[in-house]
């Protein structure tokens, strides 16, 4: 949008017929957010940055879930189904050129879309260093 802002989304759509190996198991995933640069805050190296998404399984998918199905990271015979919504915050600190810690915090809503789970809860730290 301008040399600080910059803006993402992201629609996804599939079947549910057949397996996921490589990441999650998601038929349905929109998504969307912006990262701001810190120009405004005198930081311009560091990035604060906000995101959304909403997954969701196909009927099928759903149903093979439900009747103990297990998928890469989730299954459990339980499936009380409801999308998962998710939300997401990070600040990026420069602290060289070279090296960046970032701190995060996403919120889960329906988590492993079962809405007898969650919400969940997660804070996570990243150092990242180029060499």
């Amino acid at each position: 949008m301008t040399s600080d802002l910059g803006v993402f989304a992201r629609a996804s759509a599939g079947d549910g017929r057949n397996e996921n190996l490589s990441f999650t198991d998601v038929d349905r995933s929109f998504s969307g957010g912006l990262s701001l640069k810190g120009t405004a805050w005198g930081r311009p190296s560091d990035t604060l940055g906000l995101g959304a998404s909403v997954n969701q399984l196909s009927p099928s998918h759903r149903a093979f879930f439900a009747a103990g199905g297990f998928g890469l990271l989730i299954g459990d015979g339980q499936l009380n189904y409801a999308p998962e919504r998710a939300i997401e915050a990070y600040y990026a600190i420069s602290l060289t050129k070279s090296l960046t810690v970032s701190f995060d915090y996403q919120h889960v809503e329906n988590p492993a879309y079962n809405r007898d789970r969650g919400p969940a809860d997660f804070f996570g730290t990243r150092l990242h260093a180029e060499f």
